[in-house]
């Protein structure tokens, strides 16, 4: 079914409005904001690069491998099955986060957010 804007389809009516947009110098779509996508960009390339837990690892091996965390956070859910025991152990330069007892994601401590200080999420 093909809808009409005062006797021209929708179709046709968006592409005179993005042709006009266009000619005017006025542009339809949203501006990309690179400098954002590009400090995404290098901190994806940084946590790979670097040695970070892997997913699937377990508390025991992380501790081994990576030693004592500097705080490990009080657990959070558990109150059933949909919702698992998170815990959340904070190592100098980055944070480990484990579903039950394995790791589920290990990310570059930044100082955005509450990582400059986890005491206050506790």
């Amino acid at each position: 079914m093909v809808k009409f804007i005062r006797g021209l389809p929708v179709v046709i009516a968006l592409a005179a409005i993005g042709s006009f947009a266009a000619s005017s110098g006025v542009s339809a779509a949203p501006q990309t904001q690179t400098h954002g996508d590009n400090l995404l960009i290098h901190r994806v390339q940084q946590e790979n690069s670097m040695n970070l837990p892997r997913r699937g690892m377990s508390m025991a091996q992380v501790e081994k491998t990576y030693g004592a965390p500097q705080s490990k956070l009080s657990p959070r859910g558990g109150d059933s099955s949909k919702h698992p025991v998170i815990n959340r152990w904070d190592y100098a330069n980055f944070i480990v986060y484990f579903e039950r007892s394995h790791v589920i994601h290990s990310v570059l401590n930044t100082p955005a957010g509450n990582n400059t200080n986890p005491a206050a999420v506790n």
